[in-house]
């Protein structure tokens, strides 16, 4: 059986990758769709999300956001070079992106304090009870699963959706106008960064897990991987439910919609 794979066509074309990979993303595509539809989404462009809904997101995304740099270390132990093509290139991939994220926690306690959320209460204070499910889940999956695993689970499916969700938002003129215009440009940086470098990324992601799988990998082992990404989605629709479950406009908003 030839399992190698080595893609011939565009990054960013899903017809670049395997069937198996084409009929996994297919697979996981509702469920990502649940993430992108979800109403935390449409209050914050609105700007209708209040101070307690704000702050949940803020604090309860911030362990994964904090750790997310620790959750690629674990996945770089995994590797061995020399071992694998897809070795090789999860190894310089990761190497290369632990740098990428260093800075990433600083800009999200700046959106935070934009938002009106002290950045000592992030610090200080133990992330509200019920969101901490996400970064649980990703710590466990690259601490525990295969190398795929890990980096589907994470640097695939969580940083290709939260790109989607960065530029919805970053895209909304009412809410980057929310922001005093003194601290605009840094509140906003993360979200700047992630609508615009995560375009790439999870392609890349998706690049090594197939060439660390190949052509042909069994079906089990491809299922796994497509339980990882859905409980990746899962994870992050279960936390925007949290942040929001109190939220006064969200009756409201769920009204309008009916």
């Amino acid at each position: 059986m030839n399992k190698h794979f080595e893609r011939t066509g565009p990054l960013t074309e899903l017809s670049s990758y395997p069937q198996w990979a084409q009929d996994m993303v297919a697979d996981c595509e509702s469920t990502k769709q649940r993430v992108l539809d979800h109403e935390i989404w449409k209050l914050m462009m609105d700007v209708r999300m209040d101070q307690e809904s704000t702050a949940n997101f803020m604090m309860g995304l911030w362990p994964f956001i904090e750790r997310f740099p620790s959750f690629m270390a674990l996945s770089l132990l995994k590797t061995r070079y020399g071992r694998s093509p897809g070795d090789n290139l999860a190894r310089r991939w990761l190497v290369r992106n632990i740098r990428v994220e260093q800075n990433h926690a600083e800009y999200w306690l700046n959106w935070a304090e934009g938002a009106g959320v002290p950045r000592e209460r992030l610090l200080g204070e133990l992330a509200p009870h019920g969101t901490d499910g996400l970064s649980r889940w990703c710590e466990d999956i690259c601490n525990r699963g295969t190398l795929a695993a890990g980096m589907v689970a994470t640097n695939y499916a969580i940083e290709g959706v939260t790109g989607e969700w960065s530029q919805m938002i970053y895209d909304s003129t009412k809410y980057r106008e929310s922001f005093d215009p003194s601290v605009r440009t840094s509140a906003l940086k993360w979200l700047h960064l992630h609508a615009a470098y995560d375009d790439t990324h999870p392609w890349e992601a998706l690049e090594i897990v197939c060439t660390l799988m190949g052509l042909e990998p069994s079906a089990d082992d491809v299922a796994h991987l497509a339980e990882c990404i859905k409980r990746s989605y899962t994870s992050m629709i279960l936390l925007g439910d949290r942040c929001i479950q109190n939220c006064p406009d969200r009756l409201v908003l769920s009204e309008a919609a009916a």
